[in-house]
């Protein structure tokens, strides 16, 4: 899997912003095929940074009225990357 199609964009929260400055944590949607050793990769290659460790989850849809109905909005996958050294300028701008 190409490094450009691992990560899809950076998720810029409450929490991940409070966890980047305290924890050196940053957050990502990812690909949902994606393995940690494949966010690993990516995030190295992309942001030239150390990465100590990758934890994943699945974020489930949520269920939503559309209309007259109720559907599910999809499900999505999230990455909580921890820095071993160093930072992401990314979201300095933010």
């Amino acid at each position: 899997m190409n490094i450009y199609d691992v990560i899809k964009k950076p998720l810029v929260t409450e929490k991940s912003s409070v966890q980047k400055e305290a924890l050196n944590t940053y957050a990502f949607e990812v690909n949902k095929d994606a393995t940690k050793a494949d966010v690993k990769g990516a995030v190295e290659g992309l942001f030239d940074v150390k990465v100590r460790s990758v934890n994943t989850l699945i974020q489930r849809g949520k269920i939503r009225r559309f209309g007259k109905g109720m559907g599910r909005t999809k499900a999505w996958k999230k990455a909580v990357v921890t820095l071993a050294d160093g930072k992401i300028e990314l979201f300095d701008g933010v």
